[in-house]
């Protein structure tokens, strides 16, 4: 008898056990006549659908599924694609059951029958609403007509700000060790609340800044995978990198190694922030920011911290190889020598036969049987001497180069009669030499003008010359100071770099 009643006792626990596994949200939305909706899930920048109710009865909606939801932040989405409302899902409300009415007061009707803190979370969104209407209205009935009337606007936004602080500070210490709580402190910016004063009176701002930036992660947990599926992470980690930290590239890796440190190369919320990081720097517009993508190469894709971050494992060769290529060329690094033919000595190059090469053991051939006349040709990089070298590959057919090349030429004029020691080492991307020969004639061209006649140097793979025109500056020493800029910023450039040697002098 006895082992019977520990036998039913398993039992009852077994079957409890799959009771309570899985999800159960009930939906009752009245007045509404849609046959089918959506659940979805934020998942850091992206709106992912997680299941779909095509059995709505009396404005009942109901999703379900075997296995426990992710925590997260979850929406209702109508028939349409529209959001209806966002609601929150944890260990604590795997069975939820909601109701409101479909229409315009669809968020201020929305009630959790089975859970408080869902309803405080509702509460907190209508808080914030009613926060927005009444700055909006506010600023719609008084007129921008007077500064006073901007500092006023101002005083109420600082005003309404600070009440939504305050709210999400009591929130958070309400529900302090909960998961909705850990998504209002994700959103919230630790500011300080009182500036002090420097000497002479004025705000101190640096200060203001320092604790800003030093509170900004502040009880953010970067291990709790619940953190990717809301909509703040990916926001909050975007202003910080671009708004926060200063635009550095040096400062940006600092910091980028500090926020994945806080987080473990195997969870989803790593790896979903290394591959956006990745893409970022990768394609980033900002001169030098490529030494960041660079970064992350050789410290997380090199030592194996990026695995199973993309469904191809080829990718992560392909990011390490284009890093490997970039390296050789970002700011700070010495100029790849190039060893090239003048321009009028294309006549010479085709006597040898270069040009009726038809494959590169033709080439061979030729560079050896003429070795010892095209050593005497050679015109480096290296031995341009100048304070400063504009490199440019360009081609004569291309159109936006024929923009592009008259500039150049305008700016290197300027220069030279300001007296700055300036030369371009120009390379023409082809070997049609006639072509290049007549348009240095027609347009003056008075740079250093070359080609890579011996097929010798392969520029496009050295210099990475995917499309061009492409500008690098170079210092007296060779070494990267800008690139990849237009033509018209050459001259402001080197003023710059002008100002800065100065100060260090």
């Amino acid at each position: 008898m006895k082992k019977v009643l520990i036998a039913f006792a398993l039992f009852l626990s077994s079957f409890s056990t799959q009771a309570q596994s899985g999800y159960e949200i009930t939906i009752d939305l009245k007045n509404c006549n849609d046959t089918l909706a959506y659940l979805t899930f934020y998942r850091f920048d992206k709106t992912l659908i997680k299941d779909t109710c095509t059995t709505i009865k009396n404005g009942r909606i109901v999703f379900n599924g075997k296995t426990k939801l992710p925590k997260g932040i979850y929406s209702l989405v109508s028939q349409q694609k529209s959001i209806l409302f966002d609601f929150f899902i944890d260990d604590d409300t795997q069975k939820l059951h909601l109701k409101s009415e479909y229409g315009p007061t669809i968020s201020k009707d929305l009630t959790a029958l089975n859970s408080d803190r869902e309803n405080e979370f509702f509460n907190y969104i209508r808080f914030l609403g009613d926060q927005n209407k009444a700055f909006m209205e506010y600023k719609q009935s008084h007129p921008l007509t007077t500064r006073k009337d901007s500092l006023d606007l101002t005083d109420k936004q600082n005003e309404l700000e600070q009440s939504i602080v305050d709210y999400e500070n009591q929130f958070i210490n309400r529900f302090k060790g909960t998961f909705i709580a850990d998504v209002v402190n994700l959103k919230t910016e630790k500011k300080l609340k009182d500036i002090p004063k420097k000497p002479d009176g004025t705000p101190d701002y640096d200060v203001s800044y320092k604790y800003y930036k030093d509170n900004f992660w502040r009880n953010v947990d970067l291990k709790d995978e619940g953190m990717v599926h809301n909509p703040f992470l990916f926001n909050k980690l975007k202003t910080y990198l671009d708004n926060v930290v200063v635009k550095h590239p040096d400062s940006v890796c600092v910091e980028i190694d500090r926020i994945l440190g806080k987080s473990k190369p195997e969870t989803l919320i790593f790896k979903l922030m290394l591959a956006h990081l990745t893409y970022t720097y990768e394609t980033s517009k900002i001169m030098g920011f490529d030494k960041v993508f660079v970064h992350l190469s050789d410290n997380y894709f090199k030592t194996g911290k990026a695995k199973g971050i993309y469904e191809d494992d080829d990718v992560v060769q392909r990011i390490i190889k284009r890093a490997d290529k970039l390296k050789p060329l970002l700011i700070g690094a010495k100029a790849i020598d190039l060893s090239m033919i003048r321009a009028e000595d294309f006549p010479k190059m085709k006597a040898m036969g270069f040009e009726d090469a038809k494959n590169s053991e033709e080439m061979t051939k030729v560079f050896y049987k003429n070795v010892n006349e095209v050593n005497k040709m050679w015109v480096k990089l290296s031995d341009v001497k100048a304070e400063y070298t504009i490199l440019v590959f360009w081609d004569v057919d291309c159109g936006h180069c024929q923009k592009e090349i008259p500039k150049l030429v305008t700016a290197y004029n300027e220069m030279t009669n300001e007296k700055k020691d300036v030369k371009v080492f120009s390379v023409y991307m082809q070997h049609e030499g006639d072509k290049y020969l007549k348009y240095i004639a027609d347009n003056k061209l008075p740079f250093i003008n070359v080609y890579d006649g011996a097929h010798y140097n392969n520029a496009i793979e050295k210099y990475d010359v995917y499309s061009t025109p492409v500008i690098y500056i170079l210092d007296k020493n060779k070494v990267i100071k800008a690139k990849r800029i237009e033509a018209d910023k050459v001259k402001e450039i080197i003023q710059s770099l002008e100002k800065e040697a100065k100060k260090q002098s």
